[in-house]
C-alpha cells in the first residue's frame, strides 16, 4: 500500500477533502430551509366566513392569526421533483461504490491487483461521510415534497422509467458478478450509474427554470456550495496525483472526476440562469400600499367616533 511522500501535500489533501465534504454537505440545507420558509397562504372556504367576520369587527390581530398561521402551507413549488428523484438514485449508487471500496478488504485487494500495490485507494473517509449524509438529506427533501404544497407538479413517467431501469440493470449486474466474485467490476458499475445520473439529474431543473423564466424555488445557495465542492474535490485528486507522481488516481476513480466536472458545468449554467438570464427582482410595492401598511391594525375609540 502506498504512503504519502510529502507531509505538506498530505495535509493539503486532507484540508481540501474536508472542505469539499463541508461544501457538498452544507449545500443541501439552503434548499431544505428554502422549502420550509417559502409559504403559500390559503384559507379554506369553511374558515373564510370567520376570517371576514373577525376582520370587519375590528379584531385585526385575530384576522392576522387566521391568515398567517391557520392558512400557512410550506411550499416546494419551483423545485423539480425529477431532479430530486434522480439525485437520490445518484447518491445511493455513489454510497454503494464509496463504502464498498473504502471498507471491503476483498475489493481493495482486487483494486491493487488491477492498478498496482503502489497505488493509494482513491476513496477517502470524507467521500464516504459525504455519501451517507447526501442520501439522508436528499431523503428529507423527498419527504418535504410529499407533505408540502406542490402546485400540481408530479414526478414524470420518464424519470420513473429511468430509475426503474437503472436499478433493474444494477440487479442484473450483481447476479453476473456473484459467481466469479468480481466485486471491483460491480462497484465500477455503480460508479458509472452515479456518473450517468449526475449527467441527467440537472436537466429537468434547467428546463423548469427555462420554462418558468425564473429560478424561484431552487436555492442558489445549493449551487454555489456545490460548485465549491466540485472544484476542491478536483484539487484534492490533483494533489494526490502530484505526490504519487502518477495520474492513476484520475482514471482509477473516473466516476469522481466526471462527477466533479459535470457538477461544475451545470453549476455554471444555473449561475448564469440565476444572475444573468433570470435575475431575482424584488416585488414592487405601490405608494398606496405603503400608506395602507402604516395604518394601525386596531383603531382607537376616538378614531372610530370621528369616522
Amino acid at each position: 500500500m502506498a504512503s504519502w511522500n510529502s507531509i505538506p501535500l498530505e495535509i493539503t489533501y486532507q484540508v481540501l477533502g474536508w472542505t469539499a465534504f463541508l461544501s457538498w454537505t452544507l449545500c443541501y440545507y439552503p434548499q431544505v430551509i428554502s422549502n420550509f420558509r417559502r409559504k403559500r397562504y390559503v384559507i379554506p372556504a369553511t374558515q373564510m366566513t370567520s376570517y371576514h367576520l373577525l376582520s370587519r369587527t375590528g379584531f385585526h390581530f385575530y384576522g392576522f392569526f387566521f391568515f398567517f398561521v391557520l392558512g400557512c402551507e410550506h411550499s416546494v413549488v419551483g423545485l423539480s421533483f425529477d431532479f430530486v428523484i434522480l439525485n437520490l438514485t445518484k447518491h445511493t449508487s455513489y454510497l454503494i461504490h464509496n463504502a464498498s471500496l473504502y471498507f471491503s478488504s476483498a475489493i481493495q485487494k482486487q483494486y491493487y491487483e488491477k492498478y498496482g500495490y503502489g497505488q493509494m485507494i482513491p476513496v477517502a473517509a470524507n467521500d464516504v461521510a459525504f455519501s451517507i449524509h447526501a442520501v439522508l438529506v436528499t431523503s428529507v427533501i423527498l419527504l418535504q415534497i410529499a407533505i408540502y404544497e406542490r402546485g400540481g407538479q408530479k414526478v414524470s413517467k420518464i424519470t420513473i422509467a429511468i430509475v426503474s431501469a437503472v436499478w433493474l440493470f444494477a440487479a442484473v449486474c450483481f447476479f453476473i458478478a456473484l459467481p466469479s466474485r468480481s466485486w471491483l467490476w460491480l462497484i465500477s458499475i455503480f460508479n458509472s450509474i452515479q456518473v450517468f445520473m449526475t449527467v441527467i439529474k440537472y436537466i429537468p431543473q434547467v428546463f423548469m427554470n427555462f420554462a418558468r423564466k425564473n429560478t424561484e424555488g431552487f436555492s442558489i445557495g445549493y449551487i454555489l456550495l456545490d460548485f465549491c465542492g466540485g472544484v476542491t474535490n478536483l484539487m484534492q485528486m490533483t494533489v494526490q496525483s502530484i505526490d504519487q507522481g502518477s495520474w492513476v488516481n484520475f482514471h482509477g476513480n473516473m466516476g469522481k472526476m466526471l462527477l466533479c466536472l459535470v457538477s461544475i458545468i451545470f453549476d455554471i449554467i444555473f449561475m448564469c440562469q440565476r444572475f444573468v438570464l433570470y435575475p431575482h427582482k424584488e416585488p414592487q410595492v405601490s405608494p398606496k400600499s405603503i400608506e395602507e401598511s402604516r395604518e394601525p391594525l386596531v383603531l382607537s375609540v376616538d378614531s372610530r367616533e370621528s369616522e
